[in-house]
């Protein structure tokens, strides 16, 4: 267990008695009238859910792979999970409590990704996927050094596990940082 002293944030990994309490705020940082509180919002591109216990909990138990999670005062606030992929590490299902954004702390939570990654497992990139149409979200993430690739793979249309499209134009774009 890591500890931010200075932010109050302690860092630990996932354990199944955390699924819950994880799912529910993904969802919250994501989707419904509670995601509008924050900035990260997708309620109006997509409906339905973001994730589910099942796709949490293989997150939790996959090998070589770190659902970090953050809580501050003993609650949970905020996640993000790990893998590693040889070179580089993988970013994802990034969730901060939409009563906490804009707060800074998605910050120093990626920038605990970023160290863990390159520290533990000698990752040279960090490589995630954002929705190509979060131009908001892609710009915080430039302003934290990465860099739009232009690599794009499409959205799960008719996967119901990963919400359900308001528009047809969704696709994902890998958006990539060098760690060194």
């Amino acid at each position: 267990m890591d500890t931010a002293s200075s932010t109050g944030l302690t860092f630990r990994d996932a354990a199944d008695s955390d699924v819950d309490a994880l799912v529910a705020l993904v969802e919250s940082a994501y989707r419904g009238d509670s995601s509008r509180t924050g900035w990260t919002t997708e309620a109006d591109i997509l409906e339905g859910q973001r994730t589910d216990p099942e796709g949490v909990l293989a997150v939790i138990k996959s090998p070589d792979s770190r659902l970090m999670t953050v809580e501050r005062d003993g609650a949970v606030v905020a996640c993000c999970h790990l893998e590693h992929r040889g070179d580089h590490a993988y970013f994802g299902m990034f969730a901060v409590s939409p009563a906490l954004q804009g707060a800074g702390l998605g910050k120093v939570i990626i920038a605990e990704a970023e160290r863990h990654a390159r520290e533990t497992w000698g990752a040279e990139e960090m490589h995630m996927t954002v929705i190509s149409v979060r131009e908001d979200l892609i710009a915080w993430y430039e302003r934290r050094g990465y860099r739009r690739t232009g690599k794009m793979t499409p959205f799960p249309y008719g996967d119901e596990r990963f919400g359900i499209p308001q528009r047809d134009d969704l696709q994902f774009e890998l958006l990539v940082k060098p760690l060194a």
